[in-house]
């Protein structure tokens, strides 16, 4: 770092929003107005700079979070530039749970929209200070007090504007700031690179005085001495609002909203300055609280504490191996220094460490309390693993991912490839949690899970650039479950003598329905000591070990409470490994005697049509058993609110790309599962069983 380094003027943001609001545009102009870059890449030429993998910048959208720094008047920012698309939520995911503050934007012309309110959640969770960025006020049909009233509608969020613009759409000439109360033009040719200050415009007085007012009003309940000027009715000091706003935001009572547009260079340096003047540094918030032994540990952001840092994505590189992107939380990372994975219990030694802008690595010698970077040589820590100092251990708080929700055969195109697709395989399920791996033991395929089709894609397309390995691939499965409709209670023994010591278990369960959602509930209710204590958690590893494959289709089962009640043991034959057999096969055959039926995810879709194709929209979506829920008009456009099961949705896209003429657009999110109609659920299971018996045959 060219400054001296000091950690209140750190910032470390995340830049989260839904798909096509502008996120890569606004961080592309960060780098360019920070001198970070001396050229600003567009994103519709594939030319940005933090979009490098070759997925992203052939379809224009961000795939993997990448990671910058910046420096704006004095402040190092280091900007973590995350996807928008749904598929690749656990990259938001992730990084909100390192960063200090969020820039959420939002479209101007599309408002609060599907993916906003997830990355709003998430954020909400981890307790992240946002400020707000209504985007895109150059295009047809921008409503900036639209959005406003939508992100406190529809979000329950206290935006407060801190700027409101001047004109809209093709008149969109700047901004009012209403801290200083002026007026920002920008100039030269609509390029928005020249800034000129001036009085605010007449005819906006009097709706800038109103929300100049409802700004002071908020800043006046963080602060004594304002509050008692404003009743006065004497004007406060701009230092004097921003250090009040400041307070409100890092206390999450309120969120700033600037606006502007990226793509023309307006409103992004006001932006700059808001994350400056508004967003915390590391030194703002609470130290770090982790635990060890059962008690709970807290480390303060400063060089001179223990050292605790947080991994929160493994990345393959194919120039130095495995990059390890790490959050300090405090003390100090360097190089060549033995650290502990407090999370695995493993002592390893730091390799080469890097500050990062997207894919290219500064070497550094240190990583610092409040910075954000990358090491080498940590091959045994994954991602949500804590890095602490071996004398002062600590756990941080992992991370928590959703449970992947679509299933793809795979398979090497030639035996040669098997061991690069191996390689590959292991290390996009090393980079990505939502990646899943694992053999299907009956079609003798590969089967991989992740979060929606484009994801599966990019995934097989990684396979073939990155590693080498050619792949077929079968149609995409869905991830169904399977549940117990009813209570039964049954015995069940083995009993086998095959000389010597022979195996004995006897086991009482009682099966029933759990609530949705709830997953797997185990109790012992056996009393006196007829089956012994240590056998106990043998009989919860083979119910486990059997809701792995269900009996109804072979699909994992959940929401089943399992109550052990009876049983007995030999003191010979009697051995875990016995009593995990017969716990095992007792719940299976409880299960049957229950009853069961078979649930899919079910998916919260949005699209957004053109008014003249509604009617042939909502056609196709009753077509794939889908549920409209609402109806919202946008602007010249309707939005579709439906539920629809993910087994309906392959090849949506080009179906309404074909509708729509290419107009319409649609989201997705997983909602819940729900129970399969009973003639399709049996057809699934029919066409299961016949694949597990042509792959014995074979």
């Amino acid at each position: 770092m060219s400054l001296g380094y000091d950690i209140a003027k750190v910032r470390n943001i995340g830049i989260a929003a839904h798909i096509d609001a502008g996120k890569t545009t606004v961080t592309e102009r960060i780098l360019y107005f920070t001198g970070r870059v001396h050229r600003v890449g567009e994103v519709d030429d594939g030319e940005a700079t933090m979009d490098w993998m070759p997925q992203e910048r052939e379809r224009g959208i961000t795939i993997t979070a990448a990671a910058t720094t910046a420096e704006w008047k004095g402040h190092w920012i280091n900007v973590i530039d995350t996807p928008g698309h749904v598929d690749f939520t656990a990259e938001v995911e992730r990084c909100l749970r390192v960063v200090d503050g969020m820039v959420a934007l939002f479209c101007a012309v599309g408002g609060v929209q599907p993916q906003s309110e997830t990355v709003w959640r998430q954020a909400e969770k981890y307790r992240v200070p946002r400020i707000a960025f209504v985007n895109k006020m150059d295009r047809t049909g921008a409503d900036f007090w639209g959005v406003v009233r939508e992100m406190r509608e529809e979000l329950g969020a206290r935006a407060v504007p801190v700027v409101i613009p001047i004109g809209a759409e093709e008149a969109f000439a700047g901004l009012v700031d209403l801290v200083r109360m002026e007026a920002i033009y920008y100039r030269e040719g609509g390029s928005g690179m020249t800034i000129e200050a001036g009085p605010v415009p007449a005819n906006l007085a009097e709706e800038a005085q109103a929300a100049r007012d409802a700004l002071l009003e908020r800043a006046a309940e963080e602060d004594d001495g304002l509050l008692a000027k404003y009743l006065a009715g004497e004007e406060p000091e701009a230092g004097e609002v921003i250090r009040a706003l400041r307070r409100a935001t890092v206390a999450g009572r309120i969120i700033p909203v600037l606006a502007g547009s990226a793509f023309r260079n307006k409103g992004v340096r006001r932006l700059l300055d808001a994350v400056v003047d508004f967003l915390p540094s590391p030194a703002d918030l609470p130290p770090a609280a982790g635990t060890w032994d059962g008690a709970t540990v807290e480390r303060a952001p400063t060089d001179d504490a223990p050292l605790a840092a947080l991994a929160f994505k493994v990345q393959a590189d194919r120039h130095v191996g495995k990059l390890t992107y790490l959050r300090v939380y405090s003390g100090a990372l360097r190089s060549g220094e033995f650290v502990l994975n407090a999370s695995r219990g493993c002592r390893q030694r730091v390799g080469r460490l890097f500050q990062m802008h997207a894919d290219h690595r500064q070497p550094v010698d240190e990583l610092r309390a409040g910075e954000v970077g990358a090491a080498v040589g940590l091959n045994e820590t994954f991602t949500g693993d804590t890095l602490s100092a071996a004398a002062s251990p600590v756990v941080l708080a992992p991370i928590e991912f959703p449970a992947p929700v679509i299933d793809l055969a795979v398979a090497p195109l030639r035996r040669a490839e098997g061991d690069r697709l191996a390689r590959g395989l292991a290390d996009l399920a090393a980079e990505d949690p939502t990646f899943i791996v694992r053999p299907n033991p009956e079609t003798g395929d590969i089967v991989i899970s992740g979060m929606g089709e484009l994801h599966l894609e990019i995934i097989v397309d990684r396979l073939r650039r990155e590693f080498g390995a050619e792949v077929t691939t079968g149609q995409p499965q869905v991830a169904y479950r399977e549940t117990v409709t009813g209570t039964v209670e049954h015995e069940g023994k083995l009993v086998k003598q095959t000389g010597g010591h022979g195996q004995y278990a006897h086991v009482v369960l009682r099966v029933e329905p759990a609530p949705a959602g709830a997953g797997f509930e185990f109790e012992s209710r056996v009393v006196g000591g007829r089956v012994p204590r240590e056998y106990v958690p043998a009989v919860e590893r083979g119910i486990v070990e059997a809701m792995a494959a269900g009996p109804y289709a072979q699909f994992p089962v959940v929401d089943v409470r399992v109550f052990l009640l009876d049983g007995s043991a030999h003191e010979v034959d009697s051995s875990e490994q016995a009593f995990r057999t017969c716990a095992a096969a007792t719940f299976r055959e409880a299960c049957r005697r229950a009853g069961m039926q078979l649930l899919e995810p079910v998916m919260e879709a949005e699209i957004t049509v053109p008014e003249a194709d509604l009617g042939a929209v909502m056609g196709s979506m009753a077509s794939r058993r889908g549920r409209i829920v609402a109806l919202e008009p946008r602007g010249r456009l309707q939005v579709v609110h439906a539920e629809v099961p993910l087994a309906t949705m392959f090849g949506y896209t080009t179906e309404l790309r074909n509708i729509t003429s290419g107009r319409g657009d649609f989201t997705m999110r997983f909602a819940r599962y729900e129970a399969v109609p009973h003639a399709l659920a049996e057809e699934i299971v029919a066409q299961r069983r016949g694949v597990g018996v042509a792959a014995r045959l074979a």
